[in-house]
């Protein structure tokens, strides 16, 4: 992959238009200290390839020539959504229900970004930047998609990372996967289970229930 040309991220993340508004109601002083010290991220670095590598799910959002916004959620097992290098993204882009809005926004307008949630640990990240769809590489399309997952790829996107930041946990209300939460339990029914069989063969020995820890 060729090293996009780099946009300073705050400038991508924050219009001329945001930062008036920031500088009305108080908050671009503190914000242009972020640009100015650290900065804001546009490499895929080891924190986000591992926020990356855990999500099963995140919205694309695009907009049409005219400015029409369009969001459509992907999912699919976990590491579905690779790092191919430090400014790349890519998906296999399953067939679904062939309305192939995201496709027709990005024919004539390639900004995009990526919303990843997680509920489970109540954080977020925001990726801006720029996506194509690629048809027409086999090779490509089968490297990106998920072994024994059961999905027909039907195209891939690339997705060129502009800027990115994480959001405080604020509001998020946790929430977790349902195959998260079914193995938390089979996990304490085993456990369960394994008390209750201790108990009965004590039981049967005559010990007293008191003695069992």
């Amino acid at each position: 992959m060729t090293q996009p040309t780099i946009q300073a991220p705050g400038d991508v993340m924050f219009s001329p238009a945001v930062k008036a508004i920031q500088a009305r109601k108080g908050s671009r002083e503190s914000y242009t200290h972020v640009e100015q010290s650290r900065g804001f991220r546009h490499e895929v670095d080891a924190d986000l390839a591992g926020r990356l590598a855990e999500a099963t799910s995140f919205y694309l959002a695009t907009a049409s020539a005219d400015g029409q916004p369009y969001i459509q959620h992907r999912g699919g097992p976990k590491g579905f959504l690779k790092v191919l290098d430090s400014h790349t993204l890519a998906f296999a882009d399953f067939s679904g229900n062939r309305q192939y809005i995201t496709q027709g926004n990005l024919s004539e307008n390639p900004h995009a970004y990526i919303f990843v949630m997680d509920y489970a640990h109540r954080r977020r990240v925001k990726i801006w930047g720029t996506a194509r769809v690629v048809e027409d590489d086999a090779a490509l399309t089968a490297s990106l998609m998920p072994r024994g997952y059961r999905a027909r790829p039907e195209q891939v996107i690339l997705f060129t990372i502009s800027a990115w930041d994480t959001n405080c946990p604020q509001h998020i209300p946790q929430k977790f996967d349902a195959a998260d939460v079914a193995e938390a339990l089979a996990v304490r029914d085993a456990r369960i289970a394994e008390l209750e069989a201790e108990l009965a063969k004590l039981k049967g020995a005559g010990a007293s229930p008191a003695s069992v820890s």
